[in-house]
């Protein structure tokens, strides 16, 4: 055991987070603020659990929400516990039920080998088939954001139109619903939403997997709590049954943004309710300087749906750049434009090196694309950072559709994809259609046959001949993926371009593969990498020397040096909605908890602005900068 790292990461804990990492057995609910340092706590309480039981065999479960932050935490209890990391699964909530549906889905019909449907498009395409072969109304593919509406409360199809106050709504969303699942499951596929539900299902049909779980993992942890909906809580609770108590939470109740997805301040209620656990608290904010500590406080105490003993946050940072007064900037403009134009020339008058330590964050995406396109103006590098679903360039789309169509011969929406895709490259024009019927006729594989059309359009390219063959033999023998892959990124053409689609799609899919084979082994078959791959972003990492423009509900969980909140402005942040709520309303609170998140994200500097003017309409200062304790510039900056 590695005895010098663990020592050295306990002694460097503050006597509050010794408490929560020294916590053994019984529920645990830390209300750990932003800054407090809860990933070092997580991360240390795992690593202390497995040293301190170094013959023991029971497991540690800890779920976050992002695979980044699960990719942080296994790479800091490796550090560790290097020996003992085996004994610890981490991850997402997503990748651990789609890990229980792997090896015990065959209770509930669900072949490990599953497919996962994470993009619209391929939802859609399942839906349409699923209608025409029930002999319903093409009208009908409207129904699919009701059906994700139904999974995410864990309501199966079987009864569903009961929760329709219009019965003859009901029983129509029931067929639909009926049908779509059974679509899936002819496919062998499962889509984003059934992860949850089917696991839920799982537990709940089958108590005596949930009685395993128990025994296998000694001890539960869960980091963002307070992001988890109503189906997460429900499947922890189902798994925990009336007696596991070793369950040990992280939320922060003043950071609920997502109430859109279903958060609410309501699983916090309900978790205290039901494993009545020790409460501690963080309050230390170790990442912002005093001022902006200050400002999130001041914010913050308008609310009301939040922890009545809540400490107010502690400012814990010593080592300042800046004197304290300068720690933040308020600052007003004429008009959206200006805005945008005069936070772009601050920005480029900053060290190009640094760029990568500077970020914009906006309540929507329109103020991201104003920002972006006047920092390109000033030759600034700066990118949108946003959850991508799928690859961009033709290239690596037809790579992961190749991979998709060997392991399922018969899917035709790999099938589509991949034609697709190399028609775009080559400029081929090959037919899916044309291609189904030949496949019908001869018996040959859709990949074959797809290889046979494609090459009749090629004509003497050698590299699309050569992709071609290298496609057809793979084809095969599935299982040497691999080498398959290899083959094919030796042959896609570098760019120059760090912003291309390419090289974009080439930078994504090089920190996808690192971050899946420390997840699942580098020698895991090929049905659980293309299963890893369906749930992962395919967002390439920001480069060192970019501006990260984001939105806020983006930016939780990160930080920057330099951050810059721009549009505080009335129907802005707040937004239009929750200024027609009221300002008591829910939707109000969660836009002032997504101002806190914001301002919080800073660890040296913070820029707060507005405009006067947005898309040509006069606007008022927003409240938050009042709240905040700020007094408002007289006049525009020019």
């Amino acid at each position: 055991m590695n005895d010098s790292a663990l020592s050295i990461a306990l002694s460097e804990l503050t006597e509050a987070q010794s408490v929560a990492v020294a916590w053994r057995d019984g529920p645990m609910f830390v209300l750990a603020g932003p800054g407090s340092g809860k990933t070092r706590v997580l991360t240390t309480r795992v690593a202390k659990l497995l040293a301190d039981t170094p013959d023991r065999s029971f497991r540690v479960l800890a779920l976050t929400f992002t695979n980044k932050a699960a990719d942080e935490m296994s790479a800091r209890v490796t550090a560790l516990v290097p020996e003992q990391e085996r004994r610890a699964l981490i991850g997402t909530f997503h990748s651990f039920c789609m890990q229980m549906l792997q090896q015990h889905g065959s209770h509930i019909g669900i072949n490990p080998d599953f497919a996962i449907y994470s993009l619209d498009v391929d939802r859609q395409e399942i839906l349409r088939d699923a209608i025409k072969q029930a002999g319903l109304s093409q009208d009908d593919i409207r129904l699919l954001s009701t059906i994700d509406k139904l999974k995410s409360q864990l309501i199966q199809p079987a009864g569903s139109a009961r929760y329709f106050r219009d019965q003859s709504d009901g029983a129509r969303v029931e067929q639909v619903y009926t049908a779509y699942e059974a679509a899936l499951s002819q496919a062998n596929a499962l889509d984003f939403g059934s992860l949850i539900a089917q696991a839920h299902r799982l537990v709940t049909e089958f108590p005596g997997i949930a009685g395993r779980y128990r025994k296998t993992y000694a001890y539960w942890m869960f980091d963002e709590f307070q992001d988890t909906t109503d189906g997460q809580y429900r499947l922890i609770r189902a798994l925990a049954g009336e007696n596991f108590k070793n369950v040990f939470a992280v939320a922060d109740d003043d950071q609920i943004i997502y109430q859109w997805n279903g958060a609410s301040y309501k699983q916090i209620q309900r978790f205290r309710a039901d494993f009545s656990p020790q409460e501690l608290q963080l309050p230390t904010n170790y990442r912002c300087p005093p001022a902006i500590v200050a400002a999130a406080n001041h914010l913050v105490v308008h609310n009301l749906q939040r922890t009545v003993a809540k400490q107010p946050l502690e400012a814990g940072k010593t080592s300042l750049k800046y004197p304290d007064e300068q720690h933040i900037r308020v600052l007003r403009y004429s008009t959206d434009e200006v805005e945008a134009a005069s936070i772009a020339e601050g920005i480029a008058k900053i060290d190009h090196t640094r760029w990568g330590e500077v970020a914009v964050l906006a309540r929507t995406r329109y103020m991201l694309e104003k920002l972006q396109s006047a920092l390109t103006q000033k030759q600034v590098n700066a990118v949108i950072s946003q959850r991508r679903d799928d690859f961009r360039s033709p290239q690596f789309l037809w790579l992961a559709a190749v991979l998709r169509q060997a392991l399922r011969p018969l899917d035709r929406r790999a099938l589509e994809i991949l034609t697709g895709a190399f028609n775009r490259w080559f400029g081929t024009d090959a037919s899916v259609d044309l291609i189904v019927t030949a496949t019908e006729l001869t018996e040959r594989s859709l990949l074959d046959e797809w290889a046979l059309a494609v090459k009749a359009g090629l004509g003497d390219d050698v590299n699309g001949n050569a992709l071609v063959d290298l496609a057809a033999t793979f084809a095969n023998e599935p299982a040497r993926f691999r080498q398959f892959v290899d083959a094919v990124l030796a042959m896609i053409p570098a760019q120059d371009d760090e912003a291309s689609d390419i090289a974009e799609d080439r930078a994504a899919w090089s920190d996808l593969v690192r971050s899946i084979g420390k997840t699942i082994g580098r020698d895991a078959p090929l049905e659980q990498f293309l299963q890893e791959l369906a749930i992962r972003s395919k967002e390439a990492p920001v480069g060192n020397n970019t501006v990260t423009l984001m939105t806020i509900h983006g930016a939780k969980g990160k930080e920057f040096d330099h951050v810059y909140v721009v549009g505080l402005a009335e129907d802005i942040l707040p937004s239009f909605q929750s200024l027609k709520a009221g300002e008591n309303s829910a939707q109000m609170e969660e836009e002032r908890r997504n101002c806190f998140v914001a301002i919080t994200r800073a660890r040296e500097w913070l820029c707060l602005s507005y405009a006067d003017n947005y898309r040509g309409w006069n606007k008022q200062p927003s409240r938050f900068l009042l709240e905040m304790g700020f007094s408002l510039p007289d006049q525009p900056s020019q």
